[in-house]
């Protein structure tokens, strides 16, 4: 993913690379993974962060990418969901392969600016897998007693195709859906205005997060809806996997 030129949250923590076994794997779909991670050494992470993970081939060949992290800060695990890109060298070995018990090397937590501080008052959008960074700050204001800081909207083609889609639907939650009707009853169709317009009063911080496409066009609505862009908080996705 890359970032947008703006201020890192305050004392937002950075950790070095970690020996991590992996504890669960569930795979929800064939190109979707959700892995539970025991880091040594673990610090705890802010909202929004990510984490590198580093594969390492027997020749030495070795490739990294980051993925947010969807878990609480008070978790035990750490736990990243990973959606396979084709022929993505990291992502593919993650999705079909990863087993129980497996050792990675990861780095984290990282990343500061797009990190929530569970207190100023947030509305989140994400599209696809980019709701994940957006589940750990939903969960952490659940776990904080702090839901009304916080609404969330996630946008996919499918029901089934986004990511933690139960738990989003929970709370000032909105999801909208291309391809179909949402289970609120919200029409088919790609995101639009009047999914987010009652939900930007009282608002400070804005995060947005997910394709490139998806990115612009969110933070585009926003901006027309009166947001300031200095208070837009942008993550896109990289295109390796």
């Amino acid at each position: 993913m890359t970032d947008t030129t703006m201020t890192p949250t305050a004392d937002a923590p950075y950790g070095g690379w970690n020996r991590a076994v992996v504890r669960e794997v569930i795979r929800p779909t064939n190109r979707l993974v959700m892995i539970n991670l025991d880091v040594e050494h673990r610090m705890p992470h802010m909202p929004g962060q990510r984490y590198v993970v580093r594969l390492t081939a027997e020749d030495g060949y070795s490739a990294s990418r980051s993925y947010s992290v969807a878990s609480a800060p008070s978790d035990s695990l750490v736990e990243i969901c990973v959606e396979r890109v084709d022929n993505g060298e990291v992502s593919s070995h993650l999705v079909d392969v990863l087993e129980v018990g497996d050792e990675l090397e990861v780095r984290g937590p990282i990343g500061g600016w797009f990190a929530w501080d569970g207190v100023t008052p947030a509305l989140a959008v994400g599209g696809g897998t980019g709701v994940v960074p957006l589940v750990s700050m939903f969960r952490q204001a659940r776990n904080v007693n702090r839901l009304d800081d916080l609404c969330l909207i996630g946008a996919a083609r499918t029901y089934d195709e986004l990511p933690y889609a139960d738990e989003i639907a929970q709370g000032c939650s909105v999801i909208a859906l291309s391809r179909e009707n949402s289970p609120h009853g919200r029409p088919a169709g790609h995101i639009r205005a009047e999914d987010l317009a009652p939900h930007i009063d009282g608002r400070e911080v804005f995060f947005v997060c997910g394709s490139t496409r998806f990115a612009e066009t969110a933070s585009s609505l926003l901006v027309d809806l009166g947001v300031p862009t200095h208070r837009i908080r942008v993550e896109r996705f990289g295109s390796l996997a």
